[in-house]
């Protein structure tokens, strides 16, 4: 009770803040994403070249990407939205343009001779059916910008870490836990949310297929 006491309202903050940033990210990033799958699973040849060119950003260590952004940006919340939403592109872009492509072509044939325009083929049947493999880049970009979004307080930006990096600091395994704890919980419920949406995004029969 003393630790809630003395820490609640700065805990309480910082899961508003993690969450704020973590919420925002992921919705730029997937959205970014999406359009960069769609446009990239019309030029596969193209595309074999490009995707590996974009997993780079993923290879380079957040806190060094966040660092670069703080000497340009400075500490302002935009310097960790804009390097949580880098990180989460490629999980949602690989699985997005790896769906499409997995499409059989009969289906577009069909929706083609039952006289859908392109935009029709691709909103109607091609992300429907992709959708389970979207759904599952989503998920996995969430979990892991929650991850991520510990590093925002290296630059003094608040979020969860603050009390991770503090406790190791000071030594003091309440603090860690303040902030591990809440971070593990933010992931399991974003996840089960995530789920709980492509309940209604995922055709029926692809649900009962997987």
């Amino acid at each position: 009770m003393s630790f809630f006491e003395t820490y609640g309202d700065r805990l309480i903050t910082a899961i508003q803040v993690h969450l704020f940033y973590v919420l925002t990210s992921v919705t730029i990033g997937f959205v970014v994403a999406l359009i960069l799958g769609i446009l990239l699973s019309r030029i596969p040849q193209y595309a074999k070249i490009i995707m590996p060119i974009l997993s780079i950003f993923q290879t380079i260590p957040g806190i060094v990407f966040i660092g670069i952004l703080f000497l340009y940006l400075g500490m302002i919340p935009a310097t960790v939205i804009i390097a949580l939403a880098v990180y989460a592109i490629f999980p949602v872009l690989k699985n997005t343009y790896t769906g499409l492509l997995d499409v059989k072509p009969e289906y577009i044939e069909a929706a083609k001779g039952c006289g859908m325009s392109p935009l029709q083929t691709l909103f109607e049947v091609e992300l429907p059916l992709a959708s389970p493999s979207i759904i599952t880049g989503l998920r996995m970009s969430t979990i892991y910008t929650v991850s991520w979004a510990v590093l925002a307080a290296m630059i003094g930006l608040g979020g969860l870490g603050e009390f991770i990096y503090i406790g190791i600091a000071s030594n003091n395994n309440q603090l860690i836990l303040a902030g591990a704890i809440p971070s593990a919980i933010m992931a399991i419920i974003l996840s089960l949310l995530i789920d709980v949406l492509g309940r209604f995004i995922i055709p029926k029969g692809l649900k009962e297929v997987k």
